[in-house]
């Protein structure tokens, strides 16, 4: 049987992207269990009310959403069980560092395989307020309507 290559996106946290400013990203293994890895082959996960930590020098996704397995026995994973990431001693040191002296949070911004491995794109994030979400949203539009504009000029 031949090794998966590439990358297979699973699923995105766009809301992080839109209630925060992401200053920087890491990529993270994740700690599996056999019926976690499963479910996330059929594409199924939500990272939407995730976060991570770092308690006691280790990293930890709490709060994402992996469904059970249909085809599981009772073996079975717990939906939203809290799971360890796996990241380098140095990017851990440097993740405590800054969330504890700059008020930042980490957030998933990206599930996904990559070379038949499960990993995790965290963001090191700082909440947006309500007047940068709409000004985001205003720039977005902007642009949506010159690319409009200017397909319709060169017809």
């Amino acid at each position: 049987m031949p090794r998966e290559t590439g990358r297979k996106v699973i699923a995105q946290n766009k809301r992080a992207w839109h209630d925060y400013h992401i200053e920087d990203t890491y990529e993270a293994g994740l700690v599996l269990q056999g019926t976690e890895v499963k479910s996330l082959r059929l594409g199924r996960a939500s990272l939407v009310d995730g976060y991570a930590v770092v308690k006691d020098g280790e990293a930890w996704l709490i709060n994402i959403h992996i469904p059970e397995y249909t085809m599981g026995t009772w073996t079975n994973h717990a939906a939203r069980r809290t799971r360890k990431l796996l990241l380098h001693r140095k990017e851990i040191d440097k993740l405590v560092a800054k969330t504890k002296e700059t008020g930042l949070t980490l957030v998933p911004l990206s599930l996904y395989f990559k070379d038949g491995k499960a990993k995790i794109e965290i963001g090191l994030a700082k909440g947006k307020k309500d007047w940068d979400k709409r000004q985001s949203l205003a720039e977005k539009q902007a642009k949506r309507e010159m690319a409009r504009a200017l397909r319709h000029r060169n017809r």
